[in-house]
C-alpha cells in the first residue's frame, strides 16, 4: 500500500456507534407459548409510555399470543394495548395491505414473511409480505402512527381495515380518503360505553371502497355497525409506489381521535421515524453504558426499553392541550392524568423503583393518575387493564404510592392517595384482587387463615404485612397521628405469625392457630401465589433481620439461603392440576428452587447482604445476568411482566437493587459493566466505575463512594440524588471480610439502629 493510501485510510471516519435505541431488540422474549415463556412479549412499536402500541399480528384474533417468533405468517398490523397475553387486549383494530383479489378474513389475507426481511426497532417496524410482493413500514407517536406501504405494479392494490368482532363500526369517506369508526373489543375492565374511536387518512385517492359485515361485503353502503365490521380501499400503483396512511385513535370520541391525529402534524414518514428514535434515545439515554460485550449492551437497553412501556399513558390532550381521560371506572371523561396496564404484584418490586429513580417526573404523573383512579372508582387498582381486573393478590398499591412520595415525588394529591391506602387496607373490595381479601381475619388474627376458603392466604398475609409497613412509613412522612402510624407498624410484623420454627419456613395457618397439614414446602400455589414455601418464605422485604432472628441467626439464615440454590428443582403441581409454565421455567433454569422467572423470588439473592456474606449475592447476581438473559427471542427466563423482570436486569447490571422499595435504600450487588453513568433529571450524575470488571472478576474486593472507603452493603436513594461516584475494585476472588459487620447490613425494622 502506498503512503498516500495509508494516510487516506487512517483519516477515514469509523462507523458511528449505535445509539441506545438501535441496541434494543423488540423481539427479545417473543419466542414464547402458553406452556413455556421466554418472556411472553411482543414487539411493541411505540413511544415511551405511549398510549398506543403497534405490532405485527401473527396470532388469531383474540389470541393473547399476538406475535410469536416461530410463526411464519402475518395477519395484520394491529393497534394494541395488551399488557400481557394472560390479560389479553382492548382498544384494538388492524390494517393489512395486499394485492389482487381483496381478502378480508384474517386467514385468507395472511402473508408469509421471514425474520430475514423484518426490521424491528422501538420506534419503527418494517417487513416484506411475500405473498403480495410489498413492504409495510410503520412509525408511531404516542396516540397516532404513520404507515408506508410500498406496492408492486398493480391495478389491484388494497388495504383492509379490520375493526374486529364483539361490536364495531366503520364508515368510508372516499372524498376525504378516510376511514373512521370504532371498536369495542376488550377483555374486561371497562364500562358499558367503552369504545376506541379510530381515523385513517390515506394520501392517495381510492379507486374503489368496500364495507364488510362478518367478513361479507355489503353492497352499496359506505357505513356499517355490527358485531364484526371492516372496510377495504383500493389503489392503482406503479412498481415501488408508496401509499401512505396516517392513523390515530381515542378512547374519548371521534373528534378527539381527529385531534390526536394532529400529533403527526405535517411530518413525513421519515421525520416521524426519526423523532421516535430521538424520543427513545432521550429516555434510554438516562443511563449511559460503557464497555461490556455487544450482547450485554443489547440486553441492557432491550430491558430498559421494556421497562418504559408500562404503565402506559391513558390520557389524551384536549383542544387546550390539557390532559383529559376516558375513565375505565365510570365511563366519564374528567380532566387529569391516568395511566394503566400494569399489575402491582409484579411491578412494585423493581419497575416502580426504577421509574422513581430515573424518571421521577413521569412517576409523579402516574401518582396523580392513581388519585384519579380512586376518585372515579372508589378503590386503587392492583391490576389495571384498563380498569379493575381480578387477578393476583396483595395490596401492593400501598408500596407504589408510599415509595414515590418517600423518594421525593411531589405535585399531586398525596392526601387523597393516603386516604385510598387506608381505605383499601381495611376493606375487602368488589373483586378479590381489589382491596384486601380476608381483611377481617387479617386484622383480627394477624393472618389470613388457610381454612376459610380464601386462596393463596399465606402469600396475601406476607404481602399485606409489607404493605402495612409502607403505609406506616408514609404516615410518618405525612405526620399522621402516632396511633395511626403504630397501628400499621404493628401489622407489619404479622409475617411472624406464619413462620414455622419446626421447618424454618413460612406455612399456611388455620383459624385456630394450628399450621396447615399436610405441609409440602415444594407445593406450588395453595397457600402461596405462583410459588412455594421455599420461595415465599423470604417475602419479608422490610424486616429481613426479623426473619433472620426467627431462623436462629445469621449462620442458619445463610445455610437456608444456600440450600435454596442447591435443592433439586422438585415440585408439587397438584393445586393447579397441571405443570404451570412458571414451574417448568424454574425446573429448567438449573438453580435449584430459585425461580427467577417469577417475581416472588427476584429479591432473594440480595438477602445474603443482610447476613454479612455479600460475595454470595455477587456470585448469584452474575449467574442470573449471564445465564438467564440474552438479547434474543428466547431472551427471558419467564414472563417479562410489564417491565419488572427487565427492571431487575437494569438494576442488577448497574450494581444495586431495591429489596425494600418503601425504604430509602438499595442493596448492593456488583456491576456488570466497566462503567455506567446515570443522568438523573435533577442535573446530578451517578457514576459507577468498575474498570477491572470481567467475566472472571465478578466480586467486589473494595468499594469507594465519592473517594472514601465504603464497607456497607447498601446505598441510599438520597445519596444518589445528590450525585455520587462509586468505584468498585473487582476481583476474581471473593473478599470475605468486607461488608460483614452488623452495621453494614441494609435496613430492617428489627435491625439495631
Amino acid at each position: 500500500m502506498s503512503g498516500f493510501g495509508a494516510v487516506a485510510l487512517a483519516q477515514a471516519p469509523g462507523p458511528t456507534p449505535p445509539t441506545p435505541a438501535d441496541l434494543v431488540n423488540p423481539l427479545m422474549g417473543t419466542d414464547s407459548k402458553p406452556d413455556f415463556s421466554n418472556g411472553n412479549t411482543y414487539p411493541a412499536i411505540a413511544r415511551p409510555w405511549g398510549m398506543n402500541c403497534w405490532l405485527p399480528q401473527t396470532g388469531k384474533m383474540g389470541n393473547g399470543w399476538a406475535y410469536q417468533y416461530e410463526a411464519n405468517k402475518i395477519r395484520g398490523f394491529k393497534q394494541t394495548h395488551q399488557p400481557s397475553p394472560w390479560m389479553n387486549d382492548y382498544g384494538q383494530f388492524a390494517l393489512m395491505p395486499g394485492t389482487g383479489k381483496i381478502k378480508v378474513s384474517e386467514e385468507a389475507r395472511a402473508s408469509w414473511f421471514s425474520h430475514k426481511s423484518e426490521v424491528a426497532r422501538p420506534y419503527y417496524y418494517s417487513v416484506y409480505l411475500a405473498d403480495y410482493d410489498l413492504t409495510t413500514e410503520l412509525a408511531p407517536t404516542e396516540r397516532a402512527a404513520r404507515f408506508r406501504f410500498t406496492f408492486p405494479r398493480t391495478d389491484s392494490a388494497w388495504v383492509v381495515l379490520d375493526a374486529l368482532d364483539k361490536g364495531s363500526m366503520v364508515k368510508v369517506l372516499p372524498a376525504e380518503r378516510k376511514i373512521i369508526g370504532y371498536t369495542t373489543k376488550n377483555s374486561g375492565g371497562v364500562p358499558a360505553n367503552f369504545k376506541n374511536y379510530f381515523v385513517v387518512i390515506f394520501d392517495q385517492p381510492f379507486t374503489a371502497s368496500h364495507v364488510y359485515v362478518d367478513e361479507q361485503e355489503v353492497a352499496g353502503v359506505q357505513e356499517a355497525s355490527a358485531a364484526h365490521t371492516g372496510a377495504a380501499v383500493s389503489f392503482r400503483t406503479r412498481r415501488g409506489e408508496q401509499v401512505q396512511a396516517r392513523v390515530a385513535s381515542s378512547f374519548i370520541s371521534a373528534e378527539q381521535a381527529e385531534r390526536n391525529l394532529q400529533e403527526l402534524g405535517t411530518d413525513d414518514f421519515d421525520t416521524v421515524k426519526e423523532k421516535g428514535r430521538q424520543a427513545w434515545n432521550q429516555a434510554l439515554g438516562r443511563v449511559e453504558i460503557e464497555g461490556g460485550s455487544e450482547a450485554q449492551r443489547q440486553t441492557f437497553y432491550s430491558c430498559l426499553y421494556r421497562a418504559l412501556l408500562f404503565p402506559r399513558r391513558f390520557y389524551e390532550l384536549d383542544a387546550a392541550g390539557q390532559p383529559v381521560h376516558y375513565s375505565p371506572f365510570n365511563g366519564e371523561t374528567p380532566p387529569g392524568f391516568l395511566y394503566t396496564d400494569t399489575g402491582f404484584w409484579d411491578t412494585f418490586r423493581a419497575l416502580f423503583p426504577l421509574l422513581n429513580l430515573l424518571y421521577p417526573e413521569e412517576s409523579a404523573q402516574m401518582q396523580a393518575g392513581l388519585a384519579n383512579d380512586y376518585r372515579e372508582g372508589g378503590w386503587l387498582p392492583e391490576w389495571a387493564s384498563p380498569g379493575y381486573r381480578n387477578v393476583m393478590v396483595g395490596n401492593n398499591s400501598a408500596s407504589v404510592v408510599a415509595e414515590a412520595y418517600l423518594k421525593g415525588a411531589r405535585g399531586y394529591d398525596i392526601e387523597t392517595l393516603y386516604q385510598a391506602l387506608t381505605h383499601d387496607a381495611n376493606n375487602a373490595g368488589p373483586l378479590s384482587a381489589v382491596g384486601r381479601a380476608g381483611v377481617a381475619y387479617y386484622n383480627k388474627l394477624g393472618y389470613v387463615p388457610c381454612d376459610v376458603k380464601i386462596n393463596e392466604n399465606a402469600a396475601r398475609t406476607l404481602e399485606y404485612a409489607y404493605d402495612d409497613f409502607a403505609i406506616s412509613e408514609l404516615a410518618k412522612a405525612l405526620k399522621k397521628p402516632r396511633k395511626e402510624i403504630d397501628l400499621y407498624a404493628r401489622r407489619a410484623q404479622n409475617y411472624r405469625r406464619l413462620f414455622d420454627k419446626q421447618t424454618g419456613l413460612m406455612r399456611g395457618r388455620n383459624q385456630d392457630g394450628s399450621f396447615q397439614v399436610p405441609f409440602n414446602p415444594f407445593k406450588w400455589g395453595d397457600a402461596f401465589t405462583e410459588g412455594n414455601s421455599w420461595q415465599y418464605t423470604w417475602s419479608v422485604f422490610h424486616d429481613v433481620q426479623g426473619l433472620m432472628n426467627l431462623m436462629g441467626g445469621r449462620a442458619r439464615f445463610v445455610a437456608k439461603l444456600d440450600t435454596l440454590f442447591t435443592l433439586p428443582p422438585t415440585f408439587d403441581y397438584s393445586y393447579y392440576g397441571e405443570v404451570i409454565h412458571e414451574i417448568r421455567e424454574m425446573q429448567v433454569a438449573n438453580m435449584g428452587q430459585y425461580a427467577h422467572g417469577n417475581q416472588p423470588a427476584q429479591h432473594i439473592i440480595y438477602l445474603y447482604n443482610y447476613a454479612g456474606q455479600p460475595w454470595k449475592a455477587q456470585y448469584w447476581v452474575r449467574e442470573v445476568l449471564d445465564r438467564l438473559y440474552r438479547p434474543t427471542p428466547d431472551g427471558y427466563c419467564g414472563d417479562e411482566d410489564n417491565g419488572q423482570t427487565s427492571a431487575w436486569y437494569v438494576f442488577s447490571a448497574l450494581g444495586f437493587y431495591p429489596v425494600c422499595p418503601a425504604s430509602d435504600q438499595y442493596v448492593l450487588g456488583a456491576p456488570l459493566f466497566p462503567k455506567a453513568t446515570l443522568h438523573l433529571p435533577g442535573g446530578h450524575d451517578v457514576v459507577l466505575r468498575a474498570p477491572a470488571n470481567s467475566a472472571t472478576n465478578r466480586y467486589v474486593n473494595q468499594l469507594k463512594v465519592n473517594g472514601q472507603p465504603y464497607s456497607r452493603n447498601y446505598i441510599s436513594h438520597a445519596a444518589l440524588l445528590k450525585g455520587a461516584t462509586l468505584d468498585f475494585e473487582m476481583s476474581a476472588q471473593p473478599n470475605q471480610t468486607r461488608g460483614t459487620g452488623v452495621g453494614d447490613a441494609p435496613f430492617s425494622v428489627s435491625k439495631p439502629q
